[in-house]
């Protein structure tokens, strides 16, 4: 059989390193006792988690181009995906007979012939690796809030600012605009006298020379966005919430305030969100008009569920939580897997930590490896300004990129440690929905249950009294209630695509699962 061998990392730092040549190798080597013919090599160079993909397209492209069925060899799950996204494509490709799919570490081919449970250890393994790639992004963003609530500013200089280096911190930092931020203090002492609209202020800005970069006037937008920013006056706002920041301002808060009280009606009530613990606040619609089901607390007792009807009436339903509670209640008492393919997931699991491990350790490795690559970088950049060879300003320029590369880093390397933790925690917590979900689900809080409906549930929808949802990839092939002949994993909420096949479960398998159910 022909075979394409696909071999991706995430950043270009990956492919200078050794990873993408490690993972081309093995493919390689796999290839040879498989006794596959390799018609190509795909080095992508892509985050299978953004952006349109189009090397992982092209792959495709070229794969389904061939006349005959095509294996697509890949060092682990994944290096072709983190996520469901491709898996309804590359399912169909399978149907069809286009292409087959081989997993080197987790030991793993999927064809038109492949049993339930090859399914299954599929969707268990993509999960695993969605799981690690969206810690890392939480990461990320805790990251970022720790320096919010640090009163570092982590976005672009608002106008009259400029950003410079701290020479203390090596890391950027806003400062007044000596030519702008006196123009943009006298905006907001003209418009906090009343009297004159947006667009006047922005042809004032002009006729004072208040421009941008390359000499453009500011439109009422961009005055807009300056009368209400309160970073002028030393606060900032970061995604709808104000937080103490720690730059020069440049107007006074009561002169800020002034400029509100024009721009805003002093009589205007801010909306303002209950912080009450209901379990299904924001994450139901109504399956009629599509707005959201909001909570409501009756006699500091009763919780009743109703749709806003914010897009006009509708045949939505009043009804108690306790209803809606006991339709999730069953849900999870139908989750239920035989103890033989339970044994069978517990082993597959295991191998996915392995897999996992490798990758996480060839990430930890790569990340060291460009720390102590960047730290004799600065020790060669202290010897040559200790010689004379560089000045003070360039020495300080180098110095200041290289630790905030360090910085990064560092950040990187904290997010990769918290992620192989998260990754654990999701492992733990499969193997107990998949053996007691009922007992896990019926003694945990509100907060916990909220998360396990969204772990576990999507698309919740409200029609009438009845609950209407989708189960989420791997939990669907835990229900009980699910079609024996069933058993391969839904691609989607769609129906399967045309010229699939029915799913081949082997004798010994359908027995156990139909005993399991009656």
């Amino acid at each position: 059989m022909n075979a394409i061998i696909l071999a991706r990392v995430s950043t270009k730092e990956q492919e200078d390193g050794y990873s993408i040549d490690a993972q081309i190798a093995r493919m390689q080597e796999y290839c040879q006792r498989r006794n596959l013919n390799v018609l190509k090599v795909f080095r992508i160079i892509e985050s299978s988690t953004q952006g349109e993909r189009k090397e992982f397209h092209q792959m495709i492209a070229f794969a389904t181009s061939q006349k005959e069925k095509v294996a697509i060899v890949a060092d682990a799950v994944d290096r072709i995906q983190r996520g469901f996204s491709e898996s309804v494509l590359l399912d169909k490709l399978i149907h069809e007979g286009k292409i087959e799919l081989h997993f080197n570490r987790e030991s793993m081919v999927l064809n038109d012939n492949a049993t339930s449970i090859d399914i299954m250890r599929w969707d268990f393994s993509v999960m695993n690796a969605k799981s690690y790639v969206l810690q890392l992004s939480e990461n990320v963003k805790r990251s970022i809030n720790h320096k919010v609530k640090n009163g570092q500013w982590i976005g672009k200089a608002p106008i009259g600012y400029v950003s410079i280096v701290d020479p203390e911190t090596c890391r950027k930092k806003p400062v007044p605009d000596a030519e702008k931020a006196f123009l943009v203090k006298r905006l907001f002492q003209e418009y906090a006298q009343g009297g004159r609209s947006l667009s006047e202020m922005a042809k004032l800005a002009k006729k004072w020379g208040l421009v941008s970069l390359n000499g453009k006037p500011y439109g009422t937008g961009n005055v807009y966005q300056i009368l209400q920013n309160p970073f002028y006056y030393g606060d900032m706002r970061v995604k709808g919430k104000i937080y103490p920041a720690k730059h020069t301002p440049i107007i006074s808060r009561e002169l800020y305030d002034q400029a509100q009280s024009v721009r805003l009606s002093w009589n205007k009530k801010p909306f303002k969100y209950s912080d009450k613990p209901f379990i299904f606040r924001g994450l139901i619609k109504c399956a009629y008009c599509g707005c959201t089901i909001t909570s409501d607390l009756k006699k500091g007792k009763y919780v009743y569920m109703y749709c806003t009807k914010s897009r006009g009436p509708c045949e939505g339903l009043r009804i108690r939580e306790e209803e809606l509670l006991e339709q999730i209640k069953d849900v999870f008492r139908s989750f239920h897997i035989p103890e033989n393919v339970l044994a069978a997931l517990k082993n597959h699991l295991a191998e996915s930590v392995k897999a996992k491990k490798v990758f996480h350790d060839e990430a930890i490795s790569r990340v060291r490896k460009n720390y102590d690559l960047i730290q004799r970088k600065l020790d060669a950049l202290l010897d040559m300004r200790l010689e004379g060879s560089i000045t003070r300003d360039e020495y300080d320029k180098k110095c200041t990129e290289l630790k905030e590369r360090q910085y990064e880093l560092n950040g990187e390397l904290s997010a990769h440690t918290e992620a192989d933790e998260s990754f654990n925690m999701t492992f733990s917590t499969l193997l107990d929905l998949a053996s007691r979900a009922y007992e896990l689900f019926e003694s945990s809080k509100v907060d916990q249950k909220r998360q396990l409906i969204n772990f576990t549930l999507s698309n919740l929808a409200l029609k009438g009294s009845t609950l209407e949802y989708q189960i989420r990839k791997p939990f669907s092939h835990f229900g009980k209630t699910a079609s024996h002949s069933q058993m391969r994993a839904r691609r989607d909420s769609n129906s399967q695509p045309s010229g699939s096949k029915p799913d081949a479960l082997s004798v010994e398998l359908r027995a156990l699962v139909e005993r399991s159910l009656n």
